[in-house]
């Protein structure tokens, strides 16, 4: 298992804009036979903060998952739309382990 925290921060004028596109994209993502989850959330106290968490069944996953149509089209329309560049950190599963994850 891969999971990845993707760290957004939003321009306050582009909250709205960035949740619908990031939401079509975590819609496509999830169909996608090597992720096990893709949630989108939203910090409370700062509405222009976002962490997508990304689970992929093995790296190679998350390869494929950016080389979709859905991943780049995400990728071009948000990128105006950060206040600050993207970023991420990797995890591996300790619990569950690899069958608790859909």
């Amino acid at each position: 298992m891969l999971i990845v925290h993707v760290f957004v921060q939003v321009k306050d004028d582009q909250i709205e804009a960035f949740k619908a596109a990031t939401m079509e994209n975590a819609g496509h993502s999830v169909l996608e036979p090597g992720i096990a989850r893709f949630d989108v959330i939203q910090q409370a106290d700062a509405p222009d903060r976002f962490v997508l968490v990304e689970v992929y069944h093995t790296p190679d996953d998350q390869a494929r998952h950016k080389e979709t149509a859905h991943y780049l089209k995400w990728r071009d329309t948000v990128e105006s739309m950060m206040a600050a560049p993207r970023q991420f950190v990797k995890y591996t599963n300790i619990f569950p382990d690899e069958n608790g994850w859909g």
